[in-house]
């Protein structure tokens, strides 16, 4: 089955490559912003009965989402059969409990939104903790694709002899995944956050692997202090610069910039967020992810109650 890709504004590159890999066509889609910060969407009608898909990505989300549920709505009104979203990085997914007294737990309530707008969801490596999987957060059929694949080809292209470091317990799983791809040491740090930018790594001896070059891997990269503390860390231990390797990069509040500054060697992402670091093209695998939603659902589902 076809289908018509649509780019949200500055998701471009990425749907482009969408429709190398998929061969479906590619409609206008605009936003206009007016002084008053409203937004104008209008969208070149899809073939009535084709399903529909909306390109996104999701950091700095706020903005994003008012024009995004309007392409939605408007989609399906112009004869859409079905509606995905591909959100290479889904935002939301960090606040997953209720840490103080009235607090949103956001993730489940973006969740829920996102399903009353659209009938799937492909997203790459979402960060989900407390959740075993995408299905807990997001009521409909979704594809989670992972990057650690693309990330160890990157890696063994650019790196002799890595050593896999995570920076934190959470990136065990990603950390044993790209080493044992690459036949490849790893080490785990512990962390102990007390803020945004209030964090603090101990990292294990890595004295053993002195001709080895440390990866240090990670999901994803926001205000960057994690990652920066490891890079401290491992610079106290070795005197090779580590390369920074994250599926996403936020980098929020200048975090790039003060990475670099701590002595970071390469630093590298995926293009899941469009920016100079990221060299890691992971648009095959979410592409395949899109055919088979495509393939599997010609019909639009029904739309979920107001509460679910």
């Amino acid at each position: 089955m076809s289908a018509t890709l649509y780019a949200m504004p500055h998701n471009e590159g990425f749907t482009e490559l969408l429709q190398r890999h998929t061969a479906y066509r590619r409609r206008a889609l605009y936003v206009h912003r007016f002084p008053d910060q409203e937004s104008r969407v209008q969208l070149e009608a899809p073939v009535p009965g084709e399903p529909a898909v909306i390109v996104c990505t999701l950091d700095r989300p706020d903005p994003k989402l008012w024009p995004l549920a309007l392409a939605a709505a408007t989609a399906r009104e112009l004869g859409a059969s079905q509606l995905g979203l591909v959100a290479p990085y889904l935002a939301y997914m960090r606040q997953d409990a209720r840490f103080h007294p009235g607090e949103a737990v956001s993730a489940p309530l973006f969740g829920a939104w996102l399903g009353r707008s659209f009938d799937w969801l492909v997203t790459v490596d979402p960060h989900l903790h407390r959740h075993q999987c995408l299905d807990e957060v997001f009521p409909r059929p979704s594809s989670v694709v992972h990057a650690a694949t693309e990330l160890a080809a990157w890696i063994a292209t650019h790196v002799a002899e890595p050593l896999i470091v995570g920076p934190d317990e959470e990136s065990e799983r990603q950390v044993t995944a790209v080493a044992n791809l690459l036949c490849a040491p790893g080490v785990v740090a512990h962390k102990q956050r007390r803020g945004d930018r209030d964090v603090r790594v101990e990292l294990p001896t890595v004295a053993h692997w002195r001709g080895h070059t440390p990866v240090i891997l990670d999901d994803v990269i926001a205000t960057g202090e994690t990652m920066r503390q490891t890079v401290r860390a491992l610079r106290a231990q070795t005197a090779v610069p580590p390369i920074c390797v994250a599926t996403h990069g936020v980098f929020a509040g200048g975090s790039l910039e003060a990475l670099r500054g701590e002595g970071a060697g390469r630093i590298v992402t995926s293009n899941s967020i469009a920016g100079d670091t990221a060299l890691v093209d992971v648009s095959r695998l979410v592409a395949e992810a899109v055919m088979s939603h495509c393939a599997a659902a010609p019909v639009a589902a029904a739309p979920l109650a107001a509460g679910a």
